[in-house]
């Protein structure tokens, strides 16, 4: 039988199942932000889930993230007879993929128009080779972590034509310390507002003469809906980023 009660732990995976079959979702984590109008049980944090609360709203399917959810809820989740539908998505074609066989087989729905609008609009985006700017892309600060190897985001951002300078570290998200960020004098920082916040007055200070482009999380780092409309509004904040004045910051 198709799942009639469905628990979300990863945003972009609400908002691909709302968008997709609206009334299917009864929870989702309290940082499902989208669609706005989402009215379902809260059930806690991706990495912090109320397992019991989630239990209570007897559900015959639960999606997750191996990145963003942890194992050990999931474990729990699964010991108490609960199916658990776990993505693991590193690239823009892991994602295409991933949620095509999440929306067709795991909830058996139709695929969504959205879905191919999607596709559509990364399909004549083109990497520009060793020509594009070097970027650095912070994700947290104190300590600064940023964006390495092998990343779903750091698809993205190489699709439209940046050289991330951390693109073949070790780590995924390796701690690298402002002085040396700096010292790798990048063409480019590219600055999201998730997971930390960084907004023009907390985060571009700290790179004084370099041009910064301030990106919305939801439009780098989340797979679905909002992949058809990332290119355009990545694409415009790269090209149009902003030098911040001789400042310095901790």
């Amino acid at each position: 039988m198709p799942p009639r009660r469905v628990v979300s732990l990863v945003p972009s995976l609400t908002e691909a199942v709302a968008a997709t079959a609206p009334g299917l979702l009864v929870g989702a984590t309290d940082w499902c932000s989208h669609p706005a109008e989402l009215a379902v049980t809260r059930i806690g944090g991706t990495k912090n889930p109320d397992v019991p609360g989630v239990l209570a709203l007897g559900p015959d399917l639960v999606i997750a993230n191996d990145e963003e959810n942890r194992r050990p809820d999931l474990e729990a989740l699964r010991a108490a007879g609960v199916p658990v539908w776990v993505t693991d998505i590193r690239t823009l074609d892991d994602a295409f993929r991933s949620l095509d066989r999440l929306l067709t087989v795991a909830c058996r729905l139709p695929r969504p128009a959205w879905l191919d609008e999607a596709e559509e609009a990364w399909r004549d985006v083109r990497p520009s080779g060793d020509r594009g700017p070097r970027a650095v892309v912070p994700i947290w600060r104190r300590p600064w972590m940023v964006l390495g190897r092998d990343t779903f985001a750091g698809d993205l951002l190489r699709r439209l034509g940046l050289r991330l300078v951390h693109a073949e570290h070790p780590e995924r998200y390796p701690a690298v310390p402002l002085p040396e960020l700096l010292a790798d004098r990048p063409d480019l920082v590219v600055l999201p507002d998730e997971p930390y916040r960084f907004t023009a007055e907390d985060g571009p200070e700290a790179f004084p003469g370099i041009p910064v482009a301030l990106v919305g999380g939801r439009h780098l780092t989340w797979y679905g809906p909002s992949l058809a409309e990332a290119p355009a509004v990545l694409r415009r904040a790269i090209e149009h980023p902003f030098v911040q004045g001789e400042t310095t910051a901790p």
